[in-house]
């Protein structure tokens, strides 16, 4: 016989969700000075960001560390000046102009001695059309504030047949607005597909609202952990990202299974504890296994990405946390008024998330079902192929940071680009700096002379040497620029085969911008295996300990994967091969970020398991009540696939508005989730895992030491009710 489970009242999170409702007032107070308090404290006096992707052994780390050693009047950051005029730098005109300007720069509090080209001819093309000087920046770290002025100086003054153009990375970082304009849009966005789905804005208010607190003391947690372990500038918006997406959908899934106890007839308390027992249980379950694959970029031995892990991870912790304490309050101040201000609709029928016997009339959701079951073998090999057709792209992934050649060109950085580029070559921004503990320039030009000698190098500087006479260095400037491939074989040749030839080229490092960005880019790509697998293997951990099935779970990582390497296809389509790359905001093609696919892999698998996670638990429902997995598996679809759609919908409109932000490596980290997202709830959820599972059968519920649940005819024929032995 078979018997009704009711849900369990006695354990830990039923009561602490008991405790959040009955002591709403002090919980909310709680949750309102603490997060206040930490957010005074964070972005107030939360850690500087640290953008320096160097270090480690590679060659170029090595060279700067000889340049910091012996170098010491190097340090500091510079801006270039970029000057082209139509009738030549000579023109009256032009001159006044210009003189202007360098004397503006030159007047600035943040900048040191300005060298004009009028002084050195160096600085001049032959036909004195295009020039170009260094501006030294007399703080280690000018602020935004600081160096816009310089930018905005430089931008007015170009025209009337002179250009003028400001580049290096401070003159970038102060000319590219906030992301968060974006964001507000992305939570505008996730109102109204709430609103669409609850129909209600009280409802729909309740996720925002819990998601914006939390992300608020998670965002301040996220800049107080970067005094323990450094993070990129990056770092907040990403987390900011991550959070509100989760944090939203977290909160929805808790809200949708209170609703739906309120409409099985139970009272506000009792809705609420049964919501944080099922649903608030699958939350913590999906939340950790977020954190934990974004822990997984820990493994990748980068301090940078440590920081990144630990920044965005506190902040969906603290949804977590929202989700089960904060959330049981507001519905302990809601109570039944949780369908209060209702959009208008025709008569309300039996929702199909809602628990009890099935409805007669089938549900969408459940005939297409139905509909993938009759012909398994042709729905899964339908969908795999679609997502290898969609991955294929991601086998020509190149990875590089950005730099000013793919920056919007209406930036003074492009500006400037452009300007040095036509004047004194492509590679003029891609300098290759070589640095040894020679003793001498003898000792360095055989070198020198070698470097100068291979195909790719437009010219070579003579080589310097220390004041205290330790080290020298001389500068190589490639024919090709800073994303060019070539400019990446050639740092490769340099390595392997001129230098070593060289005598004592063995002892010569390659370093500068450019090298440090193709040595970190083929960093990630090593060790970027060992990560995917030390996420796969603890989320399946975590995953087997939830649904008690490994062929479920290796399923889930399966089809994940899958989905990822889709996502990373259409980012690389996008925006390396540029395939409607202009329409999305991306100002030019270019190689995808390096660091854009490492965070991508731990979050995308990280909330493929959170779907995952949301329907199997219902899916598992459904079979310990019926012990039939085709009829399971049309109700837990059924069941889950409005409010999974709803999730689904909402973090694609947050992931999609930061395509809408200025920063090019957000706007793919936006744009490879969104799609990543997408893929898996409509080619995974809807048509893989149901086919997927139909072809398993009883199989799906294998665990070693566990036997099959035996069951009645009536529970066979769908006996809507859980049960047990």
């Amino acid at each position: 016989m078979m018997t009704t489970e009711a849900p369990r009242t006695d354990g830990a999170l039923a009561g602490l969700a008991r405790f959040c409702y009955r002591r709403r007032r002090l919980v909310f107070l709680a949750w309102i000075v603490g997060v206040l308090a930490v957010a005074f404290i964070g972005f107030g006096y939360g850690a500087a960001p640290d953008n320096d992707m160097s270090g480690g052994g590679s060659g170029s780390a090595k060279a700067q560390a000889l340049i910091e050693k012996h170098f010491p009047e190097r340090q500091g950051d510079t801006l270039t000046l970029a000057i082209k005029a139509d009738k030549g730098i000579d023109d009256p005109a032009a001159r006044r102009k210009i003189e202007k300007v360098i004397a503006d720069l030159d007047a600035s509090p943040i900048t040191g001695p300005v060298t004009s080209p009028y002084q050195d001819k160096n600085l001049v093309t032959k036909d004195r059309r295009i020039a170009r000087t260094i501006i030294p920046l007399t703080e280690k770290d000018a602020k935004k504030t600081e160096v816009k002025p310089l930018v905005d100086t430089v931008k007015q003054a170009s025209g009337d047949g002179v250009s003028l153009g400001l580049g290096g990375e401070r003159a970038e970082k102060a000319e590219t607005p906030k992301q968060s304009p974006a964001d507000g849009v992305g939570v505008l966005a996730a109102a109204v597909i709430l609103f669409i789905a609850f129909g209600s804005l009280v409802a729909m208010g309740l996720p925002i609202v819990t998601a914006l607190m939390a992300i608020l003391g998670g965002l301040a947690l996220t800049k107080l952990s970067g005094y323990l372990v450094p993070a990129p500038d990056f770092t907040v918006v990403f987390a900011a990202l991550i959070g509100l997406g989760v944090g939203i959908d977290y909160a929805l899934f808790i809200v949708t299974r209170y609703k739906d106890g309120l409409q099985e007839g139970d009272d506000p308390e009792s809705a609420t504890v049964n919501a944080i027992t099922t649903a608030g249980h699958a939350v913590l379950f999906a939340g950790t296994t977020v954190v934990i694959a974004m822990l997984g970029l820990v493994v990748m031995g980068q301090r940078l990405m440590t920081g990144v892990a630990i920044g965005a991870s506190a902040t969906v912790l603290v949804t977590m946390i929202a989700a089960v304490t904060l959330l049981p309050a507001f519905l302990g101040f809601i109570g039944h008024k949780i369908n209060s201000l209702r959009l208008p609709r025709r008569t309300s029928r039996r929702p199909v998330s809602a628990g009890g016997p099935a409805p007669t009339r089938r549900t969408p959701a459940e005939r297409w079902a139905r509909t993938v079951q009759r012909r398994p073998l042709v729905a899964a090999v339908l969908a795999g192929a679609a997502l290898l057709v969609l991955a294929a792209p991601a086998l020509s992934m190149r990875l590089s940071l950005p730099d000013a050649s793919v920056q919007p060109h209406d930036r003074s950085s492009y500006t400037s680009y452009k300007i040095l580029s036509e004047g004194f070559g492509p590679g003029y921004s891609a300098p290759l700096i070589f640095a040894t503990e020679a003793g001498s320039k003898d000792e360095l030009g055989p070198a020198v002379e070698a470097v100068g000698a291979t195909e790719g190098i437009a010219y070579v500087t003579p080589p310097q040497v220390s004041k205290d006479g330790e080290a020298a260095t001389f500068t190589a400037f490639p024919k090709t620029g800073f994303q060019d491939e070539a400019t990446t074989h050639l740092v490769h040749k340099l390595r392997d085969d001129v230098l070593p030839k060289a005598p004592a080229g063995d002892k010569v490092y390659i370093g500068g911008p450019n090298a440090a960005a193709i040595d970190y880019s083929q960093e990630t790509g090593s060790r970027l295996p060992l990560m995917i697998a030390v996420v796969i293997v603890l989320s399946l951990v975590l995953l087997i300990a939830l649904v008690r099935s490994v062929t479920i779970a290796l399923q889930a990582a399966v089809m994940n994967l899958l989905s990822i390497g889709a996502a990373y296809g259409v980012l690389v389509a996008v925006v390396q091969w540029g395939w409607f790359g202009s329409a999305l905001g991306f100002a030019t093609d270019m190689p995808v970020t390096t660091w854009v696919p490492l965070v991508m892999f731990p979050v995308l698998f990280g909330l493929s398991m959170d779907y995952e996670v949301f329907l199997i638990s219902r899916v598992r429902e459904e079979y310990e009540r019926t012990g039939d997995t085709r009829t399971a598996v049309t109700r837990g679809l059924a069941r889950t696939a409005k409010v999974i759609t709803a999730a689904a919908a909402i973090m694609i409109a947050v992931f999609t508005t930061s395509v809408l932000g200025p920063d090019v490596s957000i706007k793919q980290v936006g744009l490879g989730m969104a799609v990543a997202v997408f893929i898996d709830a409509t080619i995974v959820r809807m048509m893989l895992v149901p086919a997927v599972m139909e072809l398993c059968g009883k199989a799906n519920w294998w665990m070693p030491g566990r036997r099959a649940p035996k069951t009645t005819s009536a529970a066979q024929a769908g006996v809507g009710e859980r049960a047990e032995v």
